[in-house]
């Protein structure tokens, strides 16, 4: 190389260092930057963060409160504040997704946490709590070098209504309990809110508020970052058939609407404490969910919600565009105002708000209601407190991020996660001293570009399936069998057959990636894609031994054939398991991790495709063929059920202590009192009738024990039975889970405490929580326990 040439490379090489510098600014522009701009009320933290908000959005004109008004907010020079990027993606790990993180600068990646279906089949709130808190400190970390904002856009709280569904993998599942409680552990830890978690950083924070260190003013409601519940609500369609997310009109009734779509924002918000929420594409019974008061101001008024809401990208400009809801662009921006929203994620707002204010269909005051709820978040966020470095999380940088702590919780969560579905005469675990080869096939079982699923960024460390088992044996072979998850060609069978012959034991990763299910692109089959099906059973049937089956994806998967099959000894489902997942895999297989997740959604046959997508209804409605949804009203046949899994050891159960009756005598209304004099027999009361719920709560004691010969954790789930007093009783529903760890051969005990209103009661066709009087059937497991609610 020629010494003019070695300039030039040098000179290449020096530019783009800087490029990446430059992109994580190690002197970052922030509000209130001394000597010129720190004078202001607005930057004075002795102020409340309302007067703060007001006198901050006093000094604004007109153009410059609506160019606030977008997820690309416009910096105010003359004030020195910054352009604010809102828009920011965290929901399982931060992402690239959103403009408001970057990977070029500094930081170059991020810990990978397993999808969040996956996390969601832990059943572990102490696990979700510290993934939160894991995701929330590396983003606020990178956040102080510059590449990433304090507003994100997570989590996705949907409920996983229908298998096809592109983006159920995102969500906790079908269940409106285990959604919500998932929706409370994540917000509270990436917010920030609670500090009671492990590790030697939270120590450290400890340790400094304790003596003074850092300041929680306004109620603690200062946040280390600011999570958001999405999408709001009744948003689990992107496209089928003729159906798009953009113009899709949810019909839903008000039974379903209190007792399957709402609870998880109500939680998410009520104990989860969340400062944001996005409201959806879609319309709700004919209106847009942007546009629709009612909704967003319930969530204000009735919920306590204290945050900005944002529409999802473009949902305002589909109010007209798509839903023709409107003629006119400015009549789009002045329902969504008025309605509540605050934000428009993208420009319709930026360029329609001057126009709508001057026909008169919209006032300053609509467009500084907004503005307080954007800047108060951004004053609890520290946006308007000087210097980032110098605040209470100041210290947080590239050190904390793919921390050894991390990469470590990550590895657990997609241990946790983990189903066994499948596991003939004990086939798994394998033992490595044994196993002299093992083949691994599959278009995915050598590909990391899929592990985490949709909104994935950087992994730090990423390993593949065949990665992780070639830490356990000594000769390891692979064979795609398909090009790719698609499999339209089976010219790679032969190759995956002749592998799988030489080979001791097989293992086939078949099922989903991205090409399948993600965002805008729902399935029309829950059967394996292409080809896969036939790769499975033609290599099981040329297998030495019977072969372990890895099922990868998110939505559930019509595997009837595998589980009828002799020739597949073993079926595990890790869904799309992160960074960690080749590893965690591996070692369940070689049994150094006992397998305990359980499903969070039911699978279904693939006779449920007929039913239509754009059906909301919950319910089964036998009058019309309608078999219902989730296991709490499906009356279908199943693949697999709602918290099916197996384990490598056996537990059963004791049940230590539970009330046998409840009387509410001392918990009534007067006018309760006086409708039972007049009325000889009640079927049931109104939740609202009863003067305190809490004081009718109860404890079940459980006992659990191992009786096999490997230590495990294991999901207690306790479900209840109520009275069919009227159609459309769900079939059963779960009232409390919890994962405890016993030793082979020991026991372990545990408490779930029952709160009757919230656990024990149904709600009627007008939306209306009841609690039905007579006798409540508990189950655990195959135990059973009644419970008489008496007046």
């Amino acid at each position: 190389m020629s010494l003019q040439l070695k300039s030039l490379f040098f000179i290449l090489q020096l530019l783009a260092l800087l490029i990446s510098i430059s992109s994580s600014d190690p002197n970052p522009q922030f509000p209130c930057q001394p000597p010129h701009f720190n004078s202001y009320p607005f930057c004075n933290t002795s102020l409340s963060i309302t007067d703060r908000a007001q006198s901050l959005i006093s000094l604004l004109t007109l153009e410059e409160k609506i160019y606030q008004l977008s997820n690309n907010a416009s910096g105010i020079p003359r004030l020195g504040i910054p352009p604010y990027e809102w828009w920011s993606e965290s929901l399982h790990g931060l992402a690239s997704n959103g403009p408001g993180v970057n990977f070029n600068g500094y930081v170059k990646a991020a810990t990978s946490f397993p999808q969040v279906l996956v996390t969601a089949a832990s059943f572990n709130r102490t696990l979700w709590f510290k993934i939160g808190l894991a995701i929330g400190i590396e983003a606020k970390a990178m956040h102080n070098v510059g590449q990433a904002g304090l507003t994100f856009w997570a989590p996705n709280i949907n409920i996983f209504r229908d298998p096809r569904w592109g983006r159920g993998q995102e969500t906790p599942g079908e269940d409106p309990l285990v959604v919500s409680a998932y929706a409370i552990q994540f917000v509270k830890g990436f917010q920030g809110g609670s500090w009671k978690a492990s590790g030697e950083l939270i120590d450290r924070f400890e340790r400094k508020r304790a003596l003074g260190g850092y300041n929680d003013d306004e109620s603690g409601d200062r946040l280390m970052n600011s999570a958001c519940c999405k999408h709001f609500i009744a948003y689990d369609l992107e496209k089928w058939k003729n159906f798009s997310r953009y113009s899709f009109n949810a019909v839903v009734t008000k039974q379903d609407m209190e007792d399957t779509y709402e609870p998880p924002f109500r939680s998410c918000i009520q104990q989860g404490k969340a400062s944001c929420l996005m409201c959806s594409y879609n319309a709700v019974n004919g209106v847009p969910v942007c546009a629709q008061g009612d909704l967003l101001q319930k969530a204000r008024n009735e919920w306590g919600f204290k945050g900005y809401i944002t529409s999802d990208c473009d949902a305002v400009a589909t109010v007209q565009e798509y839903q023709n809801y409107t003629r006119k662009a400015d009549d789009a921006v002045a329902l969504v105002l008025k309605a509540g929203m605050d934000i428009n994620c993208g420009s319709y707002l930026v360029r329609h708000t001057q126009t709508t204010i001057e026909e008169g269909k919209l006032q300053d005051k609509d467009i500084d209601r907004a503005l307080l709820n954007l800047f108060s978040v951004q004053l609890r966020l520290g946006l308007f407190d000087g210097d980032p470095r110098k605040g209470q999380f100041g210290e947080l940088g590239p050190q904390n991020i793919c921390t050894t702590e991390h990469k470590m919780l990550a590895l657990e969560a997609a241990r946790q996660g983990i189903v066994l579905l499948k596991n003939e005469k004990k086939f798994l675990p394998l033992n490595r001293n044994v196993v002299s080869s093992i083949a691994i096939i599959g278009p995915m079982a050598n590909n990391i570009s899929n592990m985490g699923g949709d909104y994935t960024g950087f992994p730090c460390d990423p390993k593949s399936f065949y990665e992780g088992l070639l830490g356990y044996v000594e000769k390891a072979s692979y064979a795609s069998g398909c090009s790719d998850v698609p499999c339209d060609s089976d010219a790679g069978f032969n190759d995956a057959i002749l592998s799988a012959k030489k080979a001791d034991f097989v293992v086939v990763v078949a099922g989903l990636d991205l090409s399948q299910e993600t965002e805008d692109h729902d399935r029309v089959s829950l059967l394996l894609p292409g080809k896969q099906m036939s790769l499975v059973s033609s290599v099981a049937a040329a297998s030495k031994r019977p072969i372990i089956l890895v099922l990868t994806g998110g939505g559930p998967l019509d595997v009837s054939f595998a589980e009828g099959d002799r020739n597949i000894a073993s079926i595990l489902w890790v869904g799309y398991p992160g960074e960690a997942g080749g590893k965690a895999l591996a070692e369940v297989i070689f049994g150094d991790f006992n397998p305990g997740g359980r499903l969070p959604m039911t699978w279904y046959p693939e006779s449920f495709t007929k039913i239509a997508m754009n059906d909301m209804n919950m319910r089964a409605n036998p009058f019309r063929g309608y078999p219902g949804r989730t296991y709490r009203f499906y009356t279908g046949n199943r693949v697999y059920g709602f918290g099916q899994g197996l384990s490598y050891t056996k537990f059963t159960y004791k049940l230590l202590s539970a009330p046998r009756t409840l009387s509410l005598s001392g918990s009534i209304t007067g006018t309760l009192t006086e409708k039972i004099l007049h009325q000889r027999e009640l079927d049931y009361i109104h939740v609202d009738e009863l003067t305190s719920c809490d004081s009718l709560s109860f404890y079940v004691h459980i006992s659990v024990a191992n009786v096999g010969d490997m230590d495990g954790s294991h999901v207690v789930m306790l479900f209840s039975r109520a009275p069919k007093i009227f159609e459309g009783t769900p079939e059963k529903q779960l009232i409390a889970f919890d994962r405890v760890h016993t030793s082979s051969y020991g026991s372990t005990e545990t408490s779930i405490i029952v709160n009757p209103c919230d656990h024990l009661s149904i709600v009627d066709k007008h939306g209306k929580r009841i609690l039905p009087l007579g006798e409540h059937l508990l189950t655990l497991g195959d135990l059973e326990h009644s419970v008489s609610i008496v007046t």
